[in-house]
């Protein structure tokens, strides 16, 4: 499934990815501000860095230039690009900048792709912790940050430690609550699409003090109904009786078609079972998940984890 990209965000990435002037990939050397958000093991990380025109009072700083290293899909690029511009064309103050959100960067790009929205939303992160990294370097403390800047909502690093909700992206509740609130996200669904937590092996949409859990806390929505008894709900391997080849292959279809499948398909992707021998899988990785960077976390958390917790413990996955 080809993305509908706007011609801006097409434009911006072939610029960056081809090192046109004027284009920012790259990092700012012995940079003022460093930030870093995401993670190369699933499949998206940014890195921004920025340098200031120094003024004797920090707050006053301005910030010059701007650059960024991301390891990403056309979008990540092209929102990292739209990130430097933004920041760049608008001279702003670090403190300023805080008040930069991913809302600004879409419209930068003539918007996004709902499932690509994580990408600007990683930007803003980045952003932020390189503004708090200028922070400490100047001795600018989170109290000045906020009195230079009130409109910022985010304008301390700690505020997002916490227990880790999303294990596969080890992301924090207090992140998920403040990022849900500022985007005005309702469904694991939009949670997942903003930020990516829960889009992997997708334990923590239902799991007790999950996304979902989280989500009906700050909304006020009633609890969601329990997951369909007939779904496969303990490994085939304890005390009931082992299932025939078939009967096998119908699980493992199944678990596939309702836990791994949807979740590939909203990032442009796919699965195919190629054969099942014994408890070895053979699958292959269609449209983008076959060229993705984490295509093999995939295929271990999301594929063989699920099929694991659902079936059997000794299941493994194996790419054709």
């Amino acid at each position: 499934m080809p993305w509908n990209y706007s011609e801006k965000t097409k434009q911006l990435f072939l610029d960056a990815v081809q090192g046109k002037p004027g284009t920012h990939l790259g990092e700012v050397k012995d940079a003022d501000g460093v930030g870093e958000h995401g993670s190369i093991v699933c499949g998206d990380a940014l890195k921004f860095t920025f340098r200031v025109k120094k003024a004797e009072n920090p707050l006053d700083d301005v910030i010059v230039e701007a650059r960024y290293l991301t390891f990403g899909c056309t979008s990540a690029i092209a929102a990292s690009e739209a990130l430097c511009c933004i920041v760049e064309q608008e001279h702003l103050t670090p403190p300023q900048a805080l008040s930069i959100s991913n809302d600004d960067i879409v419209r930068f790009l003539d918007g996004l792709p709902a499932q690509k929205i994580h990408c600007s939303v990683m930007g803003a992160e980045a952003l932020q912790a390189a503004v708090f990294d200028w922070a400490a370097r100047r001795g600018v403390t989170q109290e000045q940050l906020a009195t230079a800047n009130p409109a910022a909502t985010h304008v301390s690093a700690k505020q997002d430690e916490g227990r880790i909700v999303c294990k596969c992206f080890a992301i924090t509740e207090p992140y998920l609550r403040r990022k849900i609130k500022e985007l005005d996200l309702h469904t694991c669904d939009e949670v997942t699409s903003a930020l990516k937590a829960g889009g992997m092996c997708g334990l923590c949409r239902n799991a007790p003090g999950g996304i979902q859990d989280i989500l009906n806390d700050i909304w006020g929505v009633q609890p969601a109904a329990k997951p369909s008894t007939d779904a496969p709900s303990a490994p085939a391997d304890a005390a009931s009786a082992a299932p025939s080849p078939f009967q096998f292959a119908k699980q493992v279809e199944k678990v596939i078609a309702e836990t791994a499948r949807p979740l590939l398909q909203a990032d442009g992707g796919d699965v195919e079972v190629v054969d099942i021998k014994d408890h070895l899988v053979y699958v292959t990785l269609k449209g983008h998940c076959a060229s993705c960077p984490g295509a093999s976390m995939t295929l271990q958390h999301l594929i063989e984890g699920s099929l694991r917790k659902a079936i059997a413990s000794d299941i493994r996955v194996i790419p054709v």
